[in-house]
């Protein structure tokens, strides 16, 4: 199998892929990315999602120099597209310091009009607000050596066909064009033949791809109550073993440790871990040691673990063959398994090519409500308590309820003590605050989680002055603060533990947003 150094590639531009993650080129990639890099005209037939932003996007790259004006204009039909293009190209051009706007309709045009006067690059727009750059003489294309119409057929069914004719009338006749298109129907080929000059043609079937004994759901939130969101889920589901996925290493780190700081026995695996601390993990997630993995795209390939319940895409994947490898993980050997993926408002656009491409059909699932993990709570507890009076070494506490029964009748003495071992605090039903109970914690008070610590600075005496000041409680009914480099921990009066979360959630530290809730126990 080619890798990216073979097509062509070099020096900052591999060391993008490689932080990224890509192992091996798909095979848009294998044909397109040589074609470009001579500087040939590309027509392309591919599917959405098979790779085809980082066929155009890698080789254009590697052509800019330091000159800060417009050398490569990229079309995509939407604004969802446009911003996920010019993303892609800003993290493989990291390396080389390249400037990227996003120039599309529904965002202020002075935000846009300070960046191309700052001098861009590379442009990634829609054609209509490019036009309207274009006339006001704010975006000159002069300087245009790469035009890249991206999903050719859906900006034509738009209407869009005049907007890019216009505006390849206006690029330099010696540039290079390349069309990327799933479908080629007459007014594509049109469009190509007349304003490419001998390209070379490349077609990519789109392969079947399934997973047919994984149950797929996914789960829309915004961008900040991601962690809330994925905690509420593990809480319901109760998975045995699940893998987590996150695009970097970074943010794999990140989550291993709130997770961890919330009471789950999670572990990290990614690249950065030497093969001891790899084998030491997996042996863990084997033995049922570790519930949970959170693991990077790269780090879980080639790894074997024959039973996981779960995958959980807590990032969405950046095309369908990377998800369907991901959840390739469950429902194996005939067993059913579970592909739960998160996504953010401005993922939609994806999560629906993702569908359409993997011939899957994942379905919208509500987020689970405080009740729902209440109840999924009190489910565990009583399987839990099944298999204590099965196991029957229970002749101390038989002691113990004889002797409150002479003073108690014994249902509502188990009723209390379930009430204690469970320590529900009733509270608002908002994402942003979770179901929970912590051990160790000091009688009648509750132990809270906050998602700041250490690395924002934060010390005890911020959290007690946010807590007084928000909920009117006063220093000293404060109990112990644990701060971590991510997270803190606060013992507050349990009576009260509802208001303090409904004063501080929202509030800042340090000029970082805070989000609290009840904290879970160590397992």
């Amino acid at each position: 199998m080619a890798t990216f150094a073979d097509l062509g590639l070099g020096g900052a531009v591999l060391n993008a892929i490689a932080e990224l993650g890509y192992d091996e080129p798909t095979p848009i990639q294998a044909q397109a990315i040589p074609v470009m890099l001579g500087r040939h005209d590309v027509i392309a037939q591919a599917q959405t999602g098979t790779g085809k932003t980082a066929a155009f996007a890698l080789p254009i790259v590697a052509h800019i120099t330091p000159d800060r004006v417009p050398q490569a204009l990229i079309l995509a039909p939407t604004r969802e597209l446009a911003m996920q293009v010019a993303e892609a190209v800003f993290k493989y051009g990291k390396g080389s310091r390249i400037s990227v706007a996003p120039v599309y309709g529904g965002q202020p045009i002075s935000r846009q009009l300070a960046a191309l006067e700052r001098g861009v690059q590379v442009v990634v727009g829609t054609p209509g607000r490019i036009m309207d750059h274009m006339r006001r003489g704010t975006l000159k294309l002069d300087h245009i050596r790469t035009v890249v119409l991206d999903e050719a057929d859906e900006m034509l069914d738009m209407g869009f066909a005049e907007d890019i004719e216009y505006i390849l009338q206006q690029t330099p006749q010696e540039r290079q064009t390349a069309l990327f298109s799933a479908t080629m129907p007459p007014a594509v080929n049109a469009l190509a033949n007349r304003y490419t000059n001998k390209a070379q043609r490349i077609s990519i079937a789109a392969e079947q791809m399934t997973a047919p004994l994984t149950e797929q759901s996914y789960y829309e939130v915004l961008p900040r109550e991601k962690l809330d969101a994925l905690c509420r889920i593990l809480d319901v589901e109760a998975p045995h073993s699940a893998m987590i996925f996150c695009r970097t290493k970074s943010e794999a780190d990140q989550l291993g440790e709130s997770l961890q700081g919330r009471g789950y026995t999670a572990e990290v695996l990614h690249g950065d871990l030497a093969q001891t601390q790899r084998d030491r993990v997996m042996k863990k997630f084997r033995d049922g040691q570790v519930e949970l993995l959170v693991a990077t795209d790269v780090a879980a390939r080639g790894i074997d673990i024959p039973e996981v319940s779960h995958v959980i895409n807590y990032d969405v994947p950046n095309d369908p063959e990377s998800y369907v490898h991901r959840i390739g993980r469950t429902g194996r050997a005939g067993r059913t398994g579970q592909a739960i993926t998160i996504i953010t408002p401005r993922e939609r656009r994806q999560m629906k090519i993702i569908e359409r491409v993997s011939k899957s059909r994942i379905l919208r699932q509500k987020l689970p409500t405080l009740a729902d993990v209440a109840a999924r709570k009190r489910e565990v507890f009583r399987e839990s308590l099944r298999e204590v009076l099965i196991e029957n070494s229970l002749d101390p506490y038989i002691l113990m309820v004889e002797q409150m029964s002479e003073e108690f009748d014994p249902t509502y003495l188990a009723a209390a003590a379930f009430k204690l071992l469970l320590n529900e605090v009733e509270q608002e039903d908002t994402i942003t605050t979770m179901e929970g109970d912590a051990v160790g914690v000091e009688p009648g008070m509750t132990r809270l989680f906050i998602d700041v610590g250490r690395l924002d600075r934060i010390r005890p005496a911020d959290i007690v002055g946010a807590i007084a000041n928000e909920s009117g409680l006063s220093g000293k009914q404060i109990g112990s603060i644990d701060i971590y480099d991510r997270f803190a921990f606060v013992e507050v009066p349990a009576q009260a533990a509802n208001t303090v979360l409904r004063a501080i959630n929202g509030t800042t530290l340090r000029g970082k947003a805070v989000n609290a809730s009840i904290a879970k126990p160590k397992r």
